[in-house]
């Protein structure tokens, strides 16, 4: 089972944060060609909590995520070659172009599934932890949701079930303040989110998910708890989308968020307290974030040319994988 350090794996931790941070930048280059004919939810700025997260889970351990999932799945181990396939409706696409950008799954690195209907994969994430203890099984669940999901009652019976049957499960609100154009204050009652959830009997957390190794320690405790059977876990990640909610665009000109502004977004960079850390703890220099960048936009470029490489799905296969 995966156990990281976050502050030695720091250097790791980084690399999966600039590999979904340059993934998610050339898809909002590309995205006016017009031949992702799906819609895009970036997850820009919210790199940390995917990838602090996922770093202290076995491949064994499954993740559910929602409708901006991309740095979950490529936090969890899934290919960017084949997510670029799907979001491009490709047959070697992680679900053979049927998905499309919110409906990625891929068993092979246990990513269950990420669905785009508000808290959809709660209940799913709380069967697969489920069914993890009724096999007696040493792995874990986790389900990332936004909180806007936090006024969805699906959570709630989620929540209760779990604490009632001691599930191994992981909810991981990813609370950036925003439900598509509308505030957290406009939505909820001033009292934190944790306090409800430990009213449920989960175990709470809470931290700053643009602070990709507190995230990883946070995590990493949460996960060793519901691993020795402690039940399930509830962790706060305080965060911010730099994006509009859907698209590739920012969209400050909007006005519902009156403080955006570069210097706003960037004074918030995972990344970049992330890069501090790595040159004053770590000794990085310029030709270490540089050999890293090459590298990552290699794989980027590549994967962009091996969907375009893939061929559309047969019109014959239009009803594989479907149940009536």
């Amino acid at each position: 089972m995966n156990k990281i350090d976050s502050t030695t794996d720091l250097p790791a931790l980084y690399h999966s944060m600039l590999r979904i941070r340059r993934a998610e930048e050339a898809i909002a280059m590309r995205y006016h060609e017009q031949e992702m004919r799906c819609p895009v939810h970036l997850c820009i700025g919210e790199e940390g909590i995917a990838a602090g997260v996922c770093a202290n889970l076995a491949v064994e351990d499954v993740v559910y995520g929602n409708h901006r999932s991309h740095g979950h799945y490529l936090a969890k181990g899934g290919s960017l070659n084949t997510m670029i396939a799907e979001i491009y409706g490709k047959a070697d696409g992680c679900c053979g172009g049927r998905g499309g950008s919110m409906h990625l799954i891929d068993n092979s690195a246990g990513f269950a599934a990420a669905v785009p209907i508000v808290g959809g994969t709660v209940p799913l994430a709380v069967g697969a932890g489920w069914a993890f203890k009724l096999k007696q099984q040493k792995n874990v669940s986790v389900v990332f949701f936004g909180d806007g999901c936090f006024e969805e009652g699906v959570l709630h019976e989620a929540m209760n079930f779990a604490a009632l049957k001691k599930i191994p499960v992981l909810f991981i609100c990813e609370n950036n303040g925003m439900s598509v154009y509308t505030s957290l204050d406009q939505r909820q009652p001033g009292r934190p989110m944790t306090g409800i959830a430990k009213a449920h009997g989960l175990e709470v957390y809470s931290g700053d998910g643009n602070d990709v190794q507190e995230v990883a320690r946070l995590t990493s405790e949460a996960v060793a708890k519901s691993r020795r059977g402690d039940g399930p876990q509830f962790l706060e990640f305080r965060t911010y989308r730099w994006l509009g909610h859907v698209g590739h665009e920012v969209d400050d000109d909007l006005g519902y968020r009156p403080d955006e502004s570069v210097e706003f977004r960037e004074a918030r960079c995972p990344l970049k307290k992330a890069g501090a850390e790595l040159i004053e703890k770590f000794g990085w220099g310029d030709d270490d974030f540089a050999a890293l960048e090459k590298t990552v936009n290699q794989e980027v470029k590549a994967a962009f040319k091996f969907s375009s490489a893939s061929p559309d799905p047969k019109p014959e296969s239009r009803g594989d994988y479907s149940y009536a």
